[in-house]
């Protein structure tokens, strides 16, 4: 059995530090206990059903380390319980929180952290919260740690690294959340996770290029700027803004870090203070801190290419990523003047963004004019693309521009270095995907196509609807990412009285906590945002 014991490498591997401290033998021991207690009865059976054998140790780690937070005031945990409150009136979901004890242990917090971790660090089954054996786990669990409560000795250690100073730039704020997101229990097994996929894609993908080290710091960049945990869809930021509280002085700091600028820039000037820089795809002008880049003796040609990554902190702006630079090369600033992602990068700059917002208006109103008043229409999908350019082509119809307004339009694109393609580009053909498939106007994105879910709408317009698919159709439009959340609760709001999986099927118990899940599943794509960019626009 001594093989089967969780050791100390296995302890730390959850630890936002390298070295044993003064607790961890401690804890350590409690470790063991919680695994004895997990697979007693005939859970182990279950488990292993789900998960690998080495995760089980990981699991009990998990737990252990989330027992340890509450002892040691971590405010990690309790962070997210009071998210979850401030989103829906209660600190957990699933569960029934009558009888619940904030900055104590709860039975219902082990179920729920059993839960998350089940469906976190495996996506090939959901596993439902109200499991016999996830019940049974909780209560053995629990046993151990009631018993250990009043003993537990408080990790310091631990309590300093989760802590910023008042003097801290914004590099001290991006390790805080590097430390959050990619060495913290609670994020382990979910954006840990995460990370650690992809940079082995980039290991295999480059092997031995001389880059490699700089490809895998820019990815890590890249994942702590953006990624969304499976727990509220919340941001490494936001949670640390949190952790920290309302009134630490860096609290809105965090909270109004902007997003990651990465692409080309023109390098205009500098003076003592900051280097003067101009985005080329949208010709929007930047100020970089000099306090966060030491390479400004190397930039002395004006409209020398620049390639880096930038984050505003503190109403500055400051270099974030890899950086590298080139010569002028005019068929580069055309390529990217062209390039519509690399001009999105900055539509968040933007705040007001009436006319993207006006616009999406405009032709959700047309849209539902061309489909007879329904926003979603339902179609074989070798129809998808030509029914699509069909309503593009109505809804310009429906502007009723002049000539001399069309011609207007394309000179300020010109102006802007923005030419439209001479070709269309080449239709695609989904039938090779799915037999039929669905067209949705998102009033907050746009058009979107979806195939493989039409079985989870029995409306009229819908001749393909299955009662046999429905099912794993509703389950596709929860949880694939590439699926808004709009379209989804478009099936709840309109359908739901409709489908035996909300009226007496699996569905009918977590309609109260569809929001919870949807962001659990979606992550990223939560948030739905516009899929178009101004054109002739620097304003």
């Amino acid at each position: 059995m001594e093989k089967d014991k969780i050791y100390i490498d296995d302890w730390l591997t959850l630890k936002p530090y390298e070295n044993q401290t003064l607790t961890d033998s401690y804890y350590l021991k409690l470790c063991n206990k919680v695994k004895q207690a997990l697979l007693s009865d005939k859970a182990s059976v279950v488990f292993y059903s789900y998960i690998e054998k080495e995760d089980i140790n990981l699991l009990a780690c998990f737990l252990t380390a989330w027992f340890e937070d509450l002892i040691s005031d971590t405010n990690i945990y309790s962070t997210f319980v009071k998210q979850h409150k401030q989103l829906y009136n209660k600190p957990l979901p699933f569960y029934d929180c009558e009888e619940y004890f904030d900055d104590e242990i709860n039975p219902q917090d082990l179920g729920f952290l059993i839960w998350y971790f089940m469906n976190t660090i495996q996506n090939d089954k959901f596993i439902s919260p109200y499991n016999e054996f996830i019940e049974q786990s909780t209560k053995n669990v629990f046993t151990v740690f009631d018993e250990a409560w009043e003993y537990a000795p408080e990790n310091n250690v631990l309590q300093r690294i989760y802590t910023i100073s008042e003097d801290a730039d914004y590099y001290d704020s991006r390790n805080l959340i590097d430390t959050l997101l990619f060495k913290t229990y609670l994020f382990y097994p979910d954006t840990l996770f995460r990370l650690e996929e992809s940079e082995a894609g980039i290991i295999e993908e480059n092997g031995m290029d001389e880059n490699l080290m700089m490809f895998l710091n820019e990815n890590r960049e890249t994942t702590l700027q953006n990624s969304c945990t499976r727990l509220l869809g919340l941001k490494g930021k936001e949670w640390v803004a949190g952790i920290i509280g309302k009134e630490h002085p860096f609290h809105d700091a965090y909270l109004n870090i902007s997003k990651r600028i990465r692409g080309f820039f023109l390098y205009k000037g500098q003076d003592e203070k900051d280097i003067f820089l101009e985005h080329i795809a949208s010709g929007k002008t930047f100020r970089l801190t000099k306090k966060s880049f030491d390479h400004s003796h190397n930039l002395t040609e004006i409209d020398t290419i620049v390639f880096m990554g930038i984050v505003q902190w503190e109403k500055e702006w400051w270099f974030s990523g890899v950086y590298f630079q080139n010569d002028f090369n005019a068929d580069l600033v055309l390529k990217e003047k062209n390039s519509v992602e690399s001009r999105q990068a900055v539509n968040f700059l933007d705040h007001k963004n009436e006319k993207i917002v006006d616009t999406l208006k405009k032709q959700f109103a047309t849209f539902l004019d061309f489909n007879n008043g329904s926003p979603i229409a339902f179609m074989v999908s070798d129809k998808l693309m030509d029914f699509n350019q069909k309503y593009y082509n109505y809804f310009n119809d429906s502007l009723n521009l002049t000539e001399k307004e069309i011609e207007e339009a394309r000179e300020r694109g010109r102006k802007d270095g923005f030419f439209e393609p001479e070709k269309e580009q080449e239709t695609i053909d989904f039938s090779d995907v799915a037999e039929s498939g669905l067209v949705f106007f998102n009033e907050k994105s746009g058009i979107e196509i979806a195939l493989e879910c039409n079985s989870a709408f029995p409306l009229p317009g819908n001749p393909f609807f299955d009662k046999e698919n429905s099912d794993d159709h509703i389950f596709r439009l929860f949880m694939d990412e590439s699926i808004s959340t709009e379209l989804a609760m478009y099936c709840i709001n309109n359908c739901r009285d409709k489908l035996p999986f909300f009226t007496e099927g699996m569905g009918k118990l977590y309609l109260n906590d569809i929001d919870f899940l949807l962001r659990f599943w979606k992550k990223e794509r939560y948030y739905s945002e516009p899929s178009i960019t101004a054109i002739g626009d620097k304003n």
